[in-house]
């Protein structure tokens, strides 16, 4: 699959003063919507039972159907996927020990969570091949201190799963799995969500499934579910008796209908995804310099994100690669960088020396994919990063326009 470039000067090029490629900009968010009429079907439920919020019957339904969908026995919801974070860890988190062990190469907020809930991040590196903790990367960090191992699920694929639950079964460290890009995923044939304590998923419009926003927690714990819906409604055991300390965190009924929607056509999205990814693949194939990393097509997956390396012979940098493709509209993220080691903040954390990670966290970008992006943006995208690439010695250095 190829086509021909819109783009034959420096000059063409939109930072260079031309016109962008595209109009509207193409984003690396799913943004996928469901049929409005089924929203409405959805949403008539909890309109006509004037029950908007508090444990309605569009969220009892949701959390049912997604405790069925990953395997589990329990889903408990929440208004975003950041706070349920918090609250799994503050309630998984072994009494008088402080650090959370967690990669540094991972979502840009992931120590804001882990210190909302009163905790210190402690950073390791990840495994070169899968972009993510493993259990020979967080085994040498595990100390008397450690009071939690938070594996974290990468944009493609699952992180070492299996070594991080024999991990944690070896050093009774409970293990927390941060599943927010991976709602469809298996790993080692097994749906994603039943793995450690408890996972959690985010309900976000840039997620695989969109609610809105919002979060959901899946557990075979009994007690842990428990605790977490107490949790999430101001600590209430009962209309007068608080048991938590707890916090407003619960999902509404409209972004359970949301939800409850975009669940029913999942299988539509994920084949359309398939397409995104398959078209990648063809335009990308043979562009030196550029690797699409590819999906564990011998697992199941929902191929919602596009995740490439720029290697040694790519002729530009990075940054400079982006600023001439955001100029474009085509809006391509560098992935996770700088790594969270690396990130100023107000509040303490932990870290030795991560070489791999800084090196990784320079050579990975995220491609337009989505709701928004279709077939034939993809050939335009590539043929434009054909471009780049064979122009790239006057595309250096600074822009005068």
């Amino acid at each position: 699959m190829s086509t021909s470039c819109e783009k034959n000067h420096r000059n063409d090029l939109a930072l260079f003063g031309g016109s962008p490629l595209f109009e509207r900009p193409r984003s690396t968010s799913s943004l996928a919507a469901p049929d409005f009429e089924c929203f409405l079907t959805y949403s008539r439920v909890f309109y006509e039972a004037r029950q908007f919020s508090n444990n309605g019957p569009l969220v009892r339904q949701l959390e049912q159907r997604l405790a069925q969908f990953h395997g589990t026995t329990h889903c408990v919801t929440f208004c975003s996927g950041f706070w349920a974070l918090v609250l799994v860890i503050k309630c998984l988190a072994l009494p008088g020990r402080r650090e959370v062990l967690m990669p540094s190469l991972t979502y840009r907020r992931m120590g804001d969570v882990v210190s909302w809930a009163g905790l210190v991040p402690r950073f390791c590196e990840v495994d070169l091949r899968t972009l993510a903790v493993s259990a020979e990367t967080a085994r040498p960090l595990v100390n008397e201190d450690t009071a939690l191992l938070l594996g974290v699920h990468p944009i493609i694929n699952c992180c070492d799963v299996a070594g991080l639950e024999r991990l944690s079964e070896e050093t009774g460290v409970p293990l927390f799995i941060d599943a927010v890009e991976s709602v469809y995923e298996t790993f080692q044939g097994r749906k994603v969500g039943s793995f450690g304590r408890a996972e959690c998923f985010s309900l976000h419009a840039s997620k695989l499934l969109n609610g809105f926003e919002g979060g959901y927690v899946t557990t075979n714990d009994a007690c842990l579910a428990g605790r977490l819906v107490r949790m999430r409604g101001f600590g209430f055991y009962t209309p007068d008796i608080v048991q938590e300390f707890g916090m407003n965190a619960k999902l509404n009924e409209v972004h359970a209908a949301m939800a409850l929607a975009g669940l029913d056509s999942l299988e539509v999205q994920v084949a359309r995804n398939r397409g995104r990814y398959q078209a990648y693949r063809q335009v990308l194939a043979g562009l030196q310099g550029m690797r699409l990393v590819p999906f564990d097509e011998s697992e199941q997956s929902g191929y919602k994100s596009i995740l490439v390396e720029l290697r040694g012979d790519w002729p530009l940098t990075r940054e400079r690669t982006l600023d001439l493709l955001n100029a474009e509209n085509v809006l391509a993220r560098a992935y996770y960088a700088p790594p969270l080691h690396l990130r100023p903040t107000d509040y303490p954390t932990l870290s030795g020396p991560l070489p791999l990670t800084e090196r990784l966290a320079e050579r990975f970008m995220l491609l337009p994919c989505g709701h928004f992006v279709d077939e034939n943006d993809i050939r335009r995208i590539g043929a434009l990063l054909r471009f780049i690439h064979a122009h790239a010695s006057v595309l250096q250095g600074e822009v005068f326009v």
